[in-house]
């Protein structure tokens, strides 16, 4: 038996900024697939703002695994049975959102996590241990070093406790989920904003600070990509398969009309 390694973890460990394909809309588990194909590392499934079920990303992630794309998923606000189940289902780690104090991030990763390190309740077998039970202490450890626990920085509370968020045993990441930062700040929108960048200031130095990985969520302009990237972000949400969908559709929709002109 072989734990699957984490190639999104492994690959922001030697230096590789990684960039994920976000699944809202898709409902199938060839997305996982065209991911790897288009070149991303690791796939987003969002269960938080979507109405993708937990069934169906527990296949892509299966799917995802054995295309070596990491498949993550995204719960709702405090959801740590959602957590459990995905996990249990494939995925190879869980985002949190709305993570504001030590005391959340605390049960995020305890939820993640196998004991010691947590509480996670064991059960076999999984698609990350080859179908093969794994209920000893070397393929929990294992286990618990190939699970991403993130958690999302989204408000001014969250920001000034980021230090000691990114100090929690069992956390491995904080993301930046800069959309509603904006919003919390009264300034929705703004991602440029001084504000924003001196969150990114903040939160990259908490990272950094405690060994944790930095990332962001809700940027998709280059210049602001280029701009947070050098406060050592190191994966980031690379966009949405609806979104795709819209932009090659209108670029190939604006093609066939400038040729008709032609």
């Amino acid at each position: 038996m072989a734990i699957r390694q984490n190639v999104m973890k492994a690959a922001m460990k030697s230096g590789r900024t990684v960039a994920s394909f976000n699944v809202n809309r898709w409902r199938s588990v060839d997305a996982a697939e065209i991911a790897k194909f288009a070149g991303f590392e690791w796939m987003f499934l969002d269960l938080e703002h979507s109405t993708l079920s937990e069934d169906l990303a527990g296949q892509m992630s299966i799917t995802a695994l054995a295309t070596g794309v990491t498949p993550i998923a995204r719960v709702g606000m405090d959801q740590f049975y959602q957590a459990a189940r995905l996990l249990d289902a494939g995925a190879q780690g869980i985002v949190f959102p709305h993570v504001d104090t030590v005391e959340q991030a605390t049960l995020a990763a305890a939820a993640t996590k196998y004991p010691p390190m947590g509480t996670r309740s064991l059960t076999s077998p999984l698609a990350q241990a080859e179908f093969q039970r794994s209920g000893d202490p070397q393929s929990l450890a294992q286990l618990n070093a190939e699970t991403l626990t993130i958690v999302m920085i989204e408000t001014r509370t969250a920001v000034a406790n980021a230090a000691a968020i990114a100090a929690v045993p069992g956390v491995d990441a904080l993301m930046i989920g800069t959309s509603d930062l904006t919003a919390d700040f009264g300034i929705p929108g703004s991602q440029g904003h001084a504000d924003i960048a001196a969150a990114y200031a903040t939160v990259g130095a908490a990272c950094k600070a405690s060994g944790k990985f930095f990332g962001m969520g809700g940027v998709y302009s280059k210049e602001l990509i280029e701009k947070f990237l050098k406060h050592g972000v190191q994966f980031l949400l690379g966009g949405a398969d609806v979104s795709f969908v819209m932009d090659g559709a209108k670029a190939r929709r604006e093609m066939i009309a400038a040729a008709g002109k032609a």
